[in-house]
C-alpha cells in the first residue's frame, strides 16, 4: 500500500539577524539542519501491521506524518499503491489523502478544545462530501458507536471526556473519513495500563471489521510485540532491522535490537541487572559518520566509523544493516 524510496526528512534552520551580524564581524555562523529521516527505504503491505520502534527522538514521529501526507519528505518518493504521491492530481490525489490518517500521541492537544464532538468527527466527512449536513448526525452516532462511545455525548466538548475516551474521539475522527491505512503515532502511551488494553483490541476489531492497515509507533516492545506483523527498528533516522514479530524477538541481529531486547524486564528473569543501552544518543543536528550505532556499539569496527553500512536481507524476510553481516 505504501512504499518510501530513499525519503528523508529535514528540517533547517536559517542564520537569523544575529548570526548574521555576527559573521560580519568574523564569526562562522552557520545555517542548523536536523537529520530526522535519513534515506529510509519501507514498505507496508495491505492488511499489514507494523511496529516501527526506537529511542524517543530517532525519528520515528517525523516519519509516520510524512507517510500520512502531514509534511513532505525533503527528498525521495513515497508512493501510494505503486503511484508517486507527488505525481497524483484531482480525485485521485484527494482519494489518497483521505485513505491515509493518522492517530496521534496525546489525546487532548491533537483535540480542538473548542469544537464539539460532533463536529471533531463530522466536519471532515461532511467538507468531503461522504455525508450531507442532514445525515451528519446519524453518521456521527455510528462512528461513535464502532469505536465505543455513547454518541449521546456528541455535543460536548473533548476536555468533558476522560483519556481513554479522548483516544476514541481521536480514532472516531480518522476513521470518518473510512481510510484504508491508518499511522498510530505513540497511540497508547498516555493512557493507563487497563485503558491501552482496551484500545489496542479497539485496534485489532477494527483491522478485522474494516480491513484496516496499521503503521503502529511505539517505543514500548510489549505493545508492539503484541500488535504487530512485523517490526522495523529505527535509530537516528535510519532503518537498522525489519524482521517478522516472533523472529525478531526471538533473534534479534543488529546490535541496537538486541540492546534494546535485553534492557525489557522479564518475569522469568527476576534476580536479572537489567542495564539500558550504553551511552546516549547523538544529535541528529551533527549524527556520527559511518554507522550512527557505532559509538555506543561494543562490536564497532574501524569500518562501522567510516562506511554506511546497507540495509540488506540476511534472511527470507529479514533485513538487517550491520556489516557483522558480512563477516
Amino acid at each position: 500500500m505504501i512504499t518510501l524510496e530513499a525519503v528523508s526528512r529535514r528540517f533547517t534552520k536559517p542564520v537569523d539577524i544575529a548570526g548574521k551580524i555576527a559573521n560580519l564581524l568574523g564569526a562562522k555562523v552557520k545555517a542548523e539542519t536536523v537529520h530526522a529521516v535519513d534515506n529510509v527505504n519501507l514498505t507496508v503491505h495491505e492488511g499489514e501491521v507494523v511496529g516501527l520502534v526506537g529511542e524517543s527522538g530517532c525519528g520515528k514521529s517525523t516519519l509516520g506524518r510524512v507517510v500520512a501526507d502531514i509534511m513532505p519528505a525533503s527528498e525521495g518518493t513515497v508512493r501510494w499503491r505503486g503511484q508517486d504521491r507527488r505525481a497524483l492530481t484531482g480525485k485521485a490525489a484527494r482519494d489518497a489523502a483521505l485513505a491515509v490518517q493518522m492517530i496521534f500521541q496525546d489525546p487532548f492537544a491533537s483535540l480542538n478544545p473548542r469544537m464539539k464532538v460532533r463536529d471533531i468527527i463530522g466536519e471532515a466527512p461532511k467538507v468531503h462530501g461522504l455525508v450531507d449536513s442532514a445525515g451528519m448526525d446519524d453518521y456521527v452516532a455510528e462512528t461513535m458507536r464502532r469505536v465505543g462511545l455513547d454518541p449521546s455525548y456528541r455535543a460536548r466538548y473533548p476536555h468533558q471526556f476522560s483519556g481513554g475516551q479522548r483516544q476514541r474521539i481521536g480514532i472516531a475522527r480518522a476513521l470518518a473519513v473510512k481510510p484504508e491505512f491508518i499511522v498510530c503515532d505513540e497511540a497508547v502511551a498516555a493512557l493507563d495500563v487497563s485503558i491501552q488494553a482496551q484500545v489496542l483490541n479497539l485496534f485489532m476489531d477494527l483491522r478485522r471489521d474494516l480491513g484496516l492497515t496499521y503503521l503502529f509507533i511505539s517505543h514500548d516492545l510489549g505493545v508492539v510485540e503484541h500488535i504487530s506483523d512485523r517490526v522495523v527498528i529505527m535509530y537516528l533516522g535510519r532503518v537498522v532491522e525489519s524482521a517478522p514479530t516472533e523472529a525478531l524477538f526471538a533473534k534479534p541481529n543488529h546490535p541496537y535490537t538486541i540492546a534494546l531486547l535485553s534492557a525489557v524486564p522479564k518475569l522469568s528473569e527476576r534476580k536479572a541487572a537489567f542495564r539500558p543501552v550504553q551511552g546516549e544518543i547523538p544529535s541528529p543536528l551533527n549524527p556520527p559518520p559511518g554507522c550512527h550505532f557505532h559509538p555506543r556499539c561494543p562490536h564497532a569496527t574501524q569500518r562501522c566509523r567510516e562506511e554506511r553500512p546497507v540495509l540488506k536481507e540476511i534472511a527470507p524476510g529479514r533485513l538487517s544493516a550491520c556489516h557483522l553481516n558480512d563477516g
